[in-house]
């Protein structure tokens, strides 16, 4: 399957992170989702019911990182991939998730995680 949707730089503050200040203060997160599934009954049909509603994944995702906390990015990162790979019309699912800042000395940049994960075919 080649259909793809982006979804780039959703944004949420959030409480993970292994400092307790990190849970306790927050930090900016930063999400990007490469959604594989078939887009081919709504290039035909135009009607929304026939692809995925990602205004939906989108408020999964932030809602996710406001509310939980965990120490892990990669906690974040693997709770996130299956609550998205869980959408029906999804098979296969590549998130990255970012700290757009982390508390670390003299470092400025981002410390990101990326998985992927396809839903196991059934043979009949």
């Amino acid at each position: 399957m080649n259909d793809t949707i982006y979804l780039h730089n959703i944004r949420a503050y959030g409480y993970t992170g292994f400092l307790p200040e990190e849970r306790t203060l927050g930090q900016w997160f930063a999400v990007d989702v490469r959604l594989e599934l078939s887009l081919e009954k709504a290039g035909q049909s135009d009607e929304i019911q026939d692809t995925l509603d990602y205004r939906g994944v989108i408020e999964q995702i932030q809602t996710t990182i406001r509310r939980e906390k965990f120490l892990l990015l990669e906690r974040l990162a693997y709770v996130l991939i299956q609550q998205v790979l869980a959408w029906p019309p999804v098979q296969a699912v590549t998130l990255r998730v970012t700290k757009v800042a982390p508390p670390i000395a003299d470092f400025s940049g981002q410390i990101s995680i990326e998985l992927h994960r396809a839903k196991v075919q059934v043979q009949s």
